[in-house]
């Protein structure tokens, strides 16, 4: 029986992990470890009976690794993770992320596990071509101290780890959609769906409605986390997770075949400036093959948010 210790698993990505992990990878021992600061109880609610789960309430940039049990594999997810207050707040983001992920190298080191680590594809920054895992790190250029903070991390956990071999891999994800207990509402397509389904108007900044963005969906980083397990590609690589690179234009296109709604164009101060485009071939190239549906979870969303009747709440 695998045992898998994810962190930050109430979260967005975490609650539909600890759901549907167990549907590829049959015989887990499910770790969910959460400090629960955003309060997602609702997501260790009706838990499969396919897989084992033992719950972790504990907080990484307090705990002792002693705290937490061996494991085999650790999907290291928790983080602060909304790119636009971390603006507002940078030395949070950066004590909170990085201390987070020392700890789970410190825990890696001493249980002998392998660590597949959540980066994001807003390493990249702002590119004028297809970029792709051999971007050098000059080229690399961050906006937001989000995305500068998971840079440091990555370079953290390479420098740890170059001595030892298929020790960890840095998966860095395209903004996620897709339903799970624990969505949140900060990133493009969620919020998007949020508004529409409220009748509110969808706010986008102004510079971002044509530009392009990589997007990746939960059913395809669910599929390949099972994949990287099953066929042992932990090989102290980084690899791209990219469902699709589309506009925002496009995005809102596919919302509005179910909803109406006005368009509210809104400043920020961090903006990328220019389209990026991230390449997933490297991940494919190791017999990957990446289907989800946009326009089905899109659909999801919009229903089960609709179904909440937030709208007649919020008006009466």
């Amino acid at each position: 029986m695998a045992k898998i210790l994810i962190t930050g698993a109430t979260g967005h990505i975490g609650s539909y992990l600890i759901k549907n992990l167990g549907k590829t990878l049959t015989d887990l021992n499910i770790y969910i470890l959460d400090n629960m600061s955003t309060g997602r109880y609702c997501s260790l609610f009706n838990l499969p009976s396919y897989s084992l789960y033992k719950f972790l309430h504990l907080d990484l940039t307090k705990c002792s690794i002693n705290e937490i049990p061996k494991t085999d594999f650790v999907i290291h997810l928790a983080a602060k993770t909304d790119a636009a207050q971390s603006a507002k707040f940078k030395d949070e983001f950066y004590t909170n992320n990085l201390e987070s992920t020392k700890k789970i190298i410190e825990y890696v080191k001493k249980s002998n596990s392998k660590l597949l680590f959540a980066s994001s594809t807003s390493v990249y920054g702002p590119q004028s071509d297809l970029v792709d895992e051999y971007c050098t790190e000059k080229e690399l250029n961050p906006q937001s101290p989000y995305a500068r903070v998971k840079l440091e991390e990555e370079k953290l956990i390479e420098s740890t780890f170059k001595k030892e071999n298929n020790k960890y891999l840095i998966l860095r994800l395209g903004t996620i959609y897709g339903f799970a207990p624990g969505i949140r509402f900060h990133t493009a397509v969620n919020k998007f769906c949020f508004q529409a389904s409220l009748g509110l108007p969808v706010t986008v900044w102004k510079t971002a409605y044509e530009q392009k963005r990589p997007y990746l969906g939960l059913y395809d980083l669910n599929s390949a986390l099972a994949h990287i397990i099953e066929k042992k590609l932990i090989n102290n690589e980084t690899y791209n997770l990219v469902s699709y690179n589309l506009k925002v234009r496009e995005i809102i296109d596919i919302i509005k075949l179910k909803l109406q709604f006005s368009i509210k164009y809104v400043d920020h101060e961090i903006m990328n400036q220019l389209s990026y485009e991230v390449s997933n071939r490297k991940f494919i190239n190791t017999n990957f093959k990446f289907t989800s549906d946009i326009n089905n979870e899109i659909f999801e969303t919009l229903d089960n948010i609709q179904n909440l009747n937030l709208k007649n709440i919020i008006s009466n």
